[in-house]
């Protein structure tokens, strides 16, 4: 058996995030950003830089299919959760727009619990497989990103393109190709944050910090209300 110990290391992981945007949450904000905005910067720069090299010296990177894959995947799974953090997340709130503040806000949780909910189910379902158990149901419960990648790191095997660079291998005496279990530690990380993130939505909505989980309309609603002011 694998262990919980990344289990342990995810959990201490987010807590330190939430520690570390209690104490700079300017600081901690636009680190998240930073990081999205460095990874599509890579990505059009090493597309940019293969059509230079192909078109122009007729040569190339034989890793950068697999590097934008790569990227493109970290970009939309770490882009998840911060989607939820700044409500940019769109969804349609017709039904929610219609009814009752009161009843907006208990489908707004919902929606914010399903979405904690899902992030866990894809994190590790071993917490359903014991409800599953315990209820005695005829299912067969099994998987998760810690399942997937504790594979990984147990076989060890690398990317199909991506190097380590010579001098890493060399010094280090690693395999030429990068560990994938590497590649895929954004799995666990990417769902735990989504996790948090649905968790603060939660709370925030709960408080009456924060209307739904979903982007609002707050810009359209602007443009509305002052659409005759450069007339005046």
């Amino acid at each position: 058996m694998f262990g919980y110990w990344p289990h342990t290391f995810l959990l201490i992981f987010v807590l330190i995030i939430v520690g570390l945007e209690k104490l700079f949450p300017k600081f901690m904000a636009r680190a998240e950003e930073n990081i999205l905005v460095l990874i599509i910067t890579s990505i059009m720069l090493v597309s940019f830089g293969q059509v230079v090299a192909r078109y122009g010296f007729n040569t190339g990177w034989a890793a950068a299919l697999e590097f934008n894959t790569v990227a493109f995947s970290w970009l939309i799974l770490l882009g998840m959760s911060y989607g939820i953090k700044i409500g940019l997340h769109l969804g349609v709130d017709i039904l929610l727009n219609a009814v009752p503040n009161k009843v907006t806000k208990v489908l707004s949780l919902f929606g914010a619990a399903a979405a904690m909910m899902y992030g866990l189910l894809l994190l590790d379902s071993i917490w359903l497989a014991k409800l599953v158990d315990m209820a005695d149901l005829d299912l067969h419960v099994k998987g998760g990103a810690f399942e997937y990648w504790s594979r990984m790191y147990k076989v060890g095997i690398g990317s199909e393109e991506l190097r380590y660079p010579l001098f890493m291998q060399e010094m280090f005496g690693l395999q030429p190709r990068i560990h994938r279990w590497l590649v895929l530690l954004v799995l666990p990380v990417s769902l735990g944050m989504l996790t948090l993130r649905s968790l603060q939505a939660f709370i925030a909505i709960y408080k009456g910090d924060r209307k739904m989980l979903i982007s609002a309309h707050e810009a359209e609603d602007l443009v509305k209300e002052n659409k005759n002011i450069l007339q005046d």
